[in-house]
């Protein structure tokens, strides 16, 4: 059953049914657009499918760069949401990728983790979560460091069409229980997936709640 009432579920809609456009890629904070509106950050680990639900999110193709090669992406992506802007979508970098060399690992720690830490403007992120496997060791890193700044967070199960609904509803009610020791996380969490479009009307229905 969905938290968000028939109208909130609308009004996303026709949120993210109008003007979306990349605006800019920061590799440091120097780079970062001026703080003018709200903004939600999408995190998640390199092959968790960020960019297509990003994608899926805003009803288009190719917004979001998809990649064969996990990990690409090092820099924080922006993306304007609405006219006259709302609010902006803040794609970070993934994390996990195992063929990355040390230094790529430290600047990414860096750069997210002083982005987490100084962004007034940042209301939430959405921390995905690839429902075949729950969180994982190397998801806890990205989750105490969203606690250790006080960024509220919401964990967002993808690719929840991949496992029987047996499965699912296990690595659902393992994740929320998680999600619920956790002292920045929102304790209810969204099954999406990308190719059914699953859970994607109440993402974008609690993307609206983040910037209130």
């Amino acid at each position: 059953m969905s938290a968000f009432d028939d109208d909130m579920i609308e009004a996303a809609r026709k949120t993210f049914a109008g003007p979306i456009t990349f605006l800019k890629s920061a590799p440091k904070l120097e780079h970062l657009p001026n703080p003018v509106v709200p903004e939600v950050a999408f995190a998640g680990r390199s092959n968790v499918g960020k960019s297509s639900l990003i994608n899926a999110l805003t009803n288009r193709n190719s917004l979001a760069r998809t990649s064969n090669t996990p990990g690409r992406t090092q820099e924080l992506n922006f993306f304007d949401v609405g006219e006259p802007l709302k609010f902006r979508l803040v794609d970070m970098p993934g994390y996990g990728f195992a063929k990355a060399p040390k230094d790529m690992v430290r600047q990414w720690r860096y750069l997210v983790n002083d982005f987490l830490r100084g962004r007034d403007v940042l209301k939430r992120a959405l921390v995905l979560i690839d429902a075949r496997h729950g969180i994982k060791e190397v998801d806890n890193d990205i989750l105490d460091m969203l606690d250790t700044a006080a960024v509220s967070y919401r964990i967002v199960l993808t690719k929840a069409d991949k496992i029987k609904a047996t499965e699912l509803a296990d690595v659902f009610a393992r994740t929320e229980a998680e999600a619920r020791k956790r002292p920045a996380a929102h304790p209810d969490i969204i099954a999406t997936s990308s190719e059914k479009g699953m859970g994607i009307p109440e993402l974008r229905a609690a993307v609206l709640e983040a910037i209130g």
